[in-house]
């Protein structure tokens, strides 16, 4: 495994997106645990995306503007619901003293719309692997798996340290109405400009 793709899938996985938007605040609001199950979330919610690629889906989701529009919009209207019940301080980002089960499958449930809805996703998987598949290639097919695991592996373990990081300041942020509030609100506003970039992008 080359060097070139170890660097890249680190820059990619640890530039600031939904994902790790979405790690911060669990880890922020929920603490280690919930920021870890929303990394693990975020890495599932790949999956779909890798399985789209490898059929050629992610072809006729590139192809199609129609299909490509409503996956997009579905996605905008998820973040947008997502700076929602930031403000409203409901749903997965409610601060709780001891999260149950049920806010914890709330967690991974949110966690994995959030990936799924994204369509440049899919089509990032078909630009981005083969770049890093040597020509004539004999399995390409487990060659593209390895680096869909290296990638996802990344993803999981990248989210998880910013997860850390962000439960680690959480009782402070918890024991200040004010701290609080001004987090709510930065969070919702990260969501609707994420909404808003995932709105103007192209296939």
């Amino acid at each position: 495994m080359s060097i070139e793709f170890l660097l890249t899938t680190l820059i990619i996985v640890a530039s600031p997106g939904t994902g790790v938007v979405y790690t911060l605040a669990a880890g922020l609001s929920r603490g280690a645990r919930a920021s870890v199950l929303a990394a693990f979330a975020c890495t599932l919610g790949i999956v779909p995306h890798l399985v789209a690629a490898l059929t050629g889906l992610a072809a006729l989701l590139h192809a199609s503007a129609v299909a490509f529009e409503v996956v997009k919009y579905a996605g905008v209207a998820y973040l947008l619901y997502m700076a929602w019940q930031s403000l409203r301080q409901h749903g997965a980002l409610k601060i709780e003293d001891r999260p149950d089960a049920r806010s914890a499958r709330q967690v991974v449930t949110d966690g994995i719309l959030i990936n799924l809805l994204n369509p440049k996703l899919s089509i990032f998987f078909v630009a981005f692997l083969p770049q890093f598949i040597a020509p004539g290639e004999p399995q390409v097919l487990a060659r593209m798996l390895e680096l869909s695991g290296v990638f996802m592996l990344a993803t999981f373990v990248i989210f998880s340290i910013y997860g850390f990081c962000a439960a680690a300041m959480r009782d402070r942020v918890v024991g200040s109405p004010r701290v609080m509030a001004w987090m709510r609100r930065s969070f919702a506003a990260a969501f609707v400009a994420l909404g808003a970039r995932l709105a103007l992008q192209q296939r």
